[in-house]
């Protein structure tokens, strides 16, 4: 009989080997038998800061700032509200009074409780005209902002507004607290899902997961880094060598390319941001309107769409995207008018030779194919125009809205009011960063369009706008694009926003 009271001695290597694979876990320290889960994401374009209520560029900004901060609400891929910070909303009967139930328990990375004074400092900051954050025209029509309570608060408006929730999960209205302001910038501290790690410019910014985040179960993942990697050709062959698992935002032509690969695939939606030639209405020579009209007929939006995007994305008329239902199907959207152009600018003064710089923010394939189509169109005016390649980050930070003629694009927005209020009214903060738009006739259209609660009159009143900035706008919007990125087959439960953000909180990595 064998004696149960006695046991061998041997070594732990034989241990291992007399237990087999099946036992390992058993005998291997937790510490090395449960990797870290790491996601690897490349952008092509790193942020020009890393304040919420001050960003503006998009791309790796926006998608930081989603993940290590969180809004009042947020919006599904369907653009649909949901409950983020904010479990609940109701309106007065007139749409002048909002009030928002707060999410109760919620900290702050570094155990600060969250409470309505936050969300009070946090809109403080983005209506004060010296912080400049591009939302604060959404909320000019707020009159008042108080906490009811520690979990309520209550939003007063001058006129009625049905889309205060959708405005609410704006991409500058991620939460802060007024205690970490001194770290904002170098260490930010929000309350998503991920926590701040390290941030080092040019090359790469480390989140880690918060395990005190306010959802069970999210994120997933251990940790991410996401990559600033500026060429796409780099990034999508990191992609196919497994030295990346995601690469934002991809051009059509690596998106056609991707659709061949064994080891990737593409995740496509479509969006609403929109790509466009933009010019300065109080620089010269765009202070004449003559001017404007004719540059609009230099553009054939259908071949510029074509030749910048290889079937990746639509024509349109304004941001008002075509799969919008307050879409003007019936304006045709026509091809270039080079001899209207001509008669334009001579009546304008301006001489054939004419030249130009067009500056054209670049790690962009799309916008800079689209750059040059317009430069081509323009020499058969007699309009010389110069581009100027200009690295991102230094075209954002130094020259948007400084210049006269740039090519620039933007992100799509949830509803028509914010998709067009802060780029073609007179108060508008985009409109007043970048090309300075002047139209009291459009003024009074989008006032109207926001106050009503008619879905019937604001069809109405966004389809009239549709036809007035056509031949006088401050730009033209060619073309909205498709949203794409490449992913690695080994990931599951990534999703695109037609928002252009990119939902990590539930991604999982395969053996």
């Amino acid at each position: 009989m064998r004696d149960t009271h006695l046991k061998p001695r041997i070594s732990r290597r034989s241990a291992l080997k007399m237990a087999g694979a099946a036992a390992l876990p058993a005998l291997i320290p937790s510490a090395l038998a449960a990797q870290p889960s790491v996601l690897r994401v490349a952008f092509a374009v790193q942020p020009a800061t890393l304040d919420p209520q001050k960003m503006r560029v998009g791309g790796l900004e926006y998608n930081y700032a989603a993940y290590c901060f969180s809004r009042l609400t947020m919006q599904d891929a369907q653009l649909k509200v949901l409950p983020d910070l904010a479990t609940s909303w109701e309106s007065s009967e007139d749409l002048q009074t909002w009030t928002f139930h707060l999410r109760p328990g919620v900290k702050f990375h570094n155990g600060k409780p969250f409470d309505a004074a936050d969300v009070l400092f946090t809109y403080k900051r983005i209506l004060d005209k010296e912080v400049a954050s591009v939302l604060r025209v959404n909320f000019s029509i707020v009159t008042n902002i108080e906490a009811v309570d520690p979990l309520t608060v209550k939003f007063t408006l001058s006129v009625p507004y049905a889309d205060l929730p959708a405005a609410v999960a704006g991409y500058q209205a991620m939460i802060v607290s007024e205690s970490t302001m001194g770290t904002l910038t170098t260490q930010p501290i929000g309350t998503g899902p991920f926590r701040f790690v390290e941030y080092r410019p040019g090359d790469q910014m480390v989140v880690e997961r918060n395990p005190d985040y306010f959802l069970p179960g999210v994120p997933t993942l251990d940790r991410a880094i996401l990559r600033v990697i500026p060429e796409f050709t780099t990034s999508v062959a990191a992609l196919e060598s497994g030295a990346v698992d995601v690469v934002y935002d991809l051009p059509p032509e690596q998106v056609d390319k991707l659709k061949r690969s064994t080891v990737a695939r593409v995740e496509e939606v479509q969006s609403g941001r929109w790509q466009g030639i933009v010019w300065n209405c109080e620089m010269k020579p765009f202070d004449d309107p003559r001017v404007r009209r004719a540059f609009n007929k230099l553009v054939d939006k259908a071949t510029f769409t074509e030749i910048a995007m290889f079937g990746h994305g639509t024509p349109t008329l304004t941001p008002l995207p075509p799969f919008h239902p307050y879409f003007r199907k019936d304006i045709p959207i026509s091809g270039a008018d080079i001899a209207g152009a001509k008669k334009l600018l001579a009546e304008a003064g301006i001489p054939p030779g004419f030249a130009i710089q067009m500056y054209v923010p670049g790690a962009n394939p799309p916008r800079e194919r689209l750059a040059t189509a317009f430069r081509d169109n323009a020499k058969q005016a007699g309009i010389n125009v110069e581009l100027l390649m200009v690295p991102p980050d230094k075209f954002f930070a130094e020259m948007e809205g400084k210049v006269p003629f740039s090519a620039d694009g933007f992100y799509g927005r949830a509803t028509p009011d914010l998709m067009l209020y802060p780029w073609y009214h007179s108060t508008g903060s985009w409109n007043n960063t970048l090309w300075h738009y002047h139209n009291p006739e459009v003024d009074k259209v989008l006032d109207a369009a926001r106050a009503t609660t008619s879905t019937t009159e604001q069809a109405k009143l966004y389809g009239h706008f549709q036809e007035m900035v056509l031949d006088d706008g401050p730009g033209s919007v060619i073309f909205v694009q498709n949203f794409a990125c490449g992913v690695s087959n080994k990931v599951r439960n990534v999703a695109p926003s037609p928002l252009m953000l990119l939902d990590i909180s539930k991604a999982t990595l395969a053996a």
